[in-house]
């Protein structure tokens, strides 16, 4: 019965650790977006001072006010003029 229970605090203790595979997805998953300007990445951070396309000065995080203003700047669009790049 000890030894479950020293099972059960190791697997809990795993799923708050991070491997350094899943820091470097995380990391690579940021310079992604930042490189096609995808998401936040489209816009300037207003914070930092970096333009779009750039990641934030911030390690491994993007600012507040550069993901609100994203959110302020996002237009809808149908796939389909998405995909032949005309605008309806």
């Amino acid at each position: 019965m000890a030894r479950e229970a020293t099972v059960e605090r190791g697997a809990a203790y795993r799923a708050f650790v991070p491997s350094p595979a899943a820091d470097a997805a995380h990391d690579a998953a940021h310079k992604t977006a930042a490189r096609f300007r995808h998401g936040a990445y489209a816009v300037g951070c207003p914070t930092c001072h970096v333009p779009a396309g750039v990641l934030c000065l911030a390690r491994r995080t993007i600012h507040a006010a550069r993901r609100t203003q994203h959110l302020l700047n996002l237009k809808t669009g149908a796939l389909v003029p998405l995909l032949v790049g005309r605008p309806r």
